[in-house]
């Protein structure tokens, strides 16, 4: 019993991502939203894995999503936080 396969695995790519890979995923996103990652590949034209499509949007595509160093106000806060709480 259990969940069937989200993907044809014989059929998938795996390793690095391509440009192209990556615009068909953020195209899709854009027009369609962020709906169930198990239909999206196909629905993208994309030959990987739902679960691969949700990481690479998640970790790394996101326009959200912030890069590079903690501010001097983050660093700060990051401070007093731990010195408030610990290691929660």
């Amino acid at each position: 019993m259990g969940r069937s396969p989200c993907c044809e695995k014989q059929q998938t790519n795996k390793g690095a991502w391509t440009k192209e890979e990556d615009e068909r995923l953020i195209n899709y996103i854009k027009k369609h939203g962020e709906g169930c990652w198990r239909s999206l590949p196909k629905a993208a034209g994309l030959l990987r894995c739902g679960k691969s499509c949700r990481l690479r949007w998640i970790n790394y595509l996101r326009p959200d999503l912030k890069r590079g160093n903690f501010t001097e106000e983050e660093d700060e806060l990051i401070i007093n936080f731990h010195s408030l709480l610990g290691n929660k």
